[in-house]
């Protein structure tokens, strides 16, 4: 994983990296219903788009967790798209 370019991506990368160390844990289980979970996707849209970008992706995506979302493969998007199509 790249490392995140500018001050606001690094220290969104931060902030996700003492969710990751600190928080985390504290759950019963793993309750992702993604691959890869939510907080490794964060890190790699905000090390990949920056910190604006990769912010609104890392929204979007925290907004579908929830039981009305089935959940599955859903990989950061490569650099210049703002969506991945997955195959079925």
């Amino acid at each position: 994983m790249p490392e995140p370019r500018g001050p606001a991506a690094k220290l969104l990368a931060g902030a996700v990296r003492v969710y990751q160390k600190y928080l985390s844990g504290l759950k019963m289980g793993s309750t992702c219903r993604f691959d890869p979970v939510c907080s490794t996707y964060a890190l790699k849209a905000v090390s990949v788009h920056g910190a604006g970008k990769g912010g609104v992706l890392t929204a979007a995506r925290l907004s579908k967790c929830g039981p009305w979302h089935p959940g599955g493969y859903d990989p950061v998007p490569n650099p210049g798209y703002w969506i991945t199509e997955t195959v079925k």
